[in-house]
């Protein structure tokens, strides 16, 4: 199945509820996916991982919703982060305070870290920002979404993306500086 078409195994699991062709699709989108949820979680994997398995799940339950006007990787984000801001609400911690130790190691997983020393101080950099703006930064920066897929994905407004993106950038490359010499 590694070479049939997304729109293909779309078509499968929404037409005939072929669990083969949504596995397939579980193993396209899994690693992205507990990649930003590790982002917004500030690197608590298990945590990253229980919503990106809660995601999955979701998505298969409401997979006869998925219209096919956004691609499936943000609805599948969008997903994700309702997810996760509803565990931030039930737990009634503010997404800053989700962990006390700031974990600032990449996951191994991710394709192309192959500097990690420069994936740690972009985590740390990112962490400075505030949550949303962190989220839509993430979004940018390491999933390459458009503006407004993040607006998409993040249910706010596409003005609300651009001033973060603009705002964000200067204080990130000031924190990054080094490592453009």
């Amino acid at each position: 199945m590694k070479n049939i078409a997304e729109a293909q195994l779309l078509d499968r699991s929404i037409m005939s509820g072929d669990q083969l062709a949504f596995a397939e699709l579980v193993k396209r989108h899994q690693s992205g996916l507990r990649y930003s949820l590790r982002q917004l979680t500030r690197w608590d994997e298990a945590l990253a991982d229980d919503l990106a398995q809660e995601t999955f799940i979701r998505a298969y339950q409401k997979l006869h919703s998925f219209r096919g006007d956004a691609k499936f990787s943000s609805w599948l984000y969008r997903i994700g982060y309702n997810l996760f801001l509803q565990h931030c609400r039930k737990k009634q911690l503010d997404t800053e305070e989700l962990h006390d130790e700031r974990h600032s190691e990449p996951a191994p997983d991710v394709a192309g870290a192959q500097d990690t020393d420069l994936q740690r101080a972009i985590a740390e950099a990112l962490a400075t920002l505030s949550p949303e703006a962190r989220s839509v930064m993430h979004l940018s920066l390491h999933r390459q979404c458009t503006q407004q897929e993040i607006s998409t994905i993040m249910g706010i407004p596409l003005g609300t993306v651009k001033t973060h993106i603009n705002r964000s950038k200067p204080l990130l490359q000031a924190q990054l500086g080094a490592w453009r010499e």
